[in-house]
């Protein structure tokens, strides 16, 4: 946080304790986000001193007019306004129906809108628009070696042909908009089935069940190895952060099995080489 948001913040704080600002969302917008402010608002709501909203649709709707705000007089601006705000939030709405927005929704279209605005950068230090860009010019955007979210601006540019924007052609794999959050019953559906059926292989169910028990990344999962697993005779306890959990059968077991008999993707050979 520099000067200047410090200051701002501390300005909001010294507002709300003497009571010359009302105390509501919209103050607690103005101070730079933090996870300190975060908590703060959380348990705000939690008390009843502050109405509870959807909090990652608000930080995206902020996000991306302040983002677009940065870009001036760019002629792109409305076009990029239309994507991300009639587009991209809309389908955000429709898809959720009221249920709050996930983080996984919420870094989703953000991704989306940075890969807009960095093709349309790119197509601008070539003096050209989406418009008026030729094919030739999307086709060396795609075999640049510095070029980056291509699937993403590929949604871009195909929701922009749509619109008749522009007239390209952008290998894209089609985009069914935001991921719908899993209701309390489909979870345990898929989790009980990843329990009990036999069929799947032990990495597929322990991975799944991590990641709908425990909340784990994919990215997190990925990342487990050996030394995180502690089995005895009696319990299995892994460790997902600073302090092991103990894993409840039939988990523990599907564990152990996997430990057994894993073998990594780099490892030719026999099993059970692989951290």
């Amino acid at each position: 946080m520099d000067w200047l948001s410090k200051n701002t913040a501390s300005a909001v704080l010294a507002d709300l304790a003497t009571g010359t600002r009302p105390l509501t969302h919209q103050a607690l917008d103005e101070m730079p986000h933090s996870k300190p402010l975060e908590h703060l608002r959380s348990v705000l709501v939690a008390t009843g001193a502050l109405p509870a909203r959807d909090e990652h649709l608000s930080r995206l709707e902020r996000w991306i007019h302040a983002t677009l705000d940065e870009r001036g007089g760019r002629d792109d601006r409305e076009l990029l306004r239309r994507y991300a705000l009639w587009h991209l939030l809309r389908r955000l709405r429709q898809r959720n129906n009221g249920t709050p927005t996930t983080h996984s929704q919420f870094a989703g279209v953000r991704q989306r809108v940075r890969a807009a605005i960095a093709l349309l950068d790119w197509l601008h230090a070539r003096e050209v628009t989406l418009a008026s860009c030729r094919q030739a010019d999307i086709d060396t955007r795609l075999t640049s070696p510095d070029a980056t979210h291509l699937a993403e601006a590929g949604q871009f540019v195909r929701w922009a042909t749509a619109q008749r924007v522009c007239a390209i052609e952008y290998p894209a794999v089609r985009w069914h908009g935001p991921s719908r959050t899993l209701d309390h019953d489909e979870r345990w559906k898929h989790a009980k089935r990843l329990l009990h059926d036999d069929s799947l292989r032990p990495e597929d169910r322990v991975a799944g069940l991590l990641l709908l028990l425990y909340a784990q990344w994919p990215s997190a999962i990925s990342r487990l190895t050996v030394d995180d697993v502690d089995a005895t005779d009696h319990q299995v306890r892994l460790r997902l952060g600073q302090t092991p959990i103990t894993l409840p059968e039939p988990l523990a077991s599907l564990t152990r099995t996997l430990i057994a008999t894993r073998r990594g993707h780099a490892v030719l050979g026999e099993q059970g080489t692989s951290p």
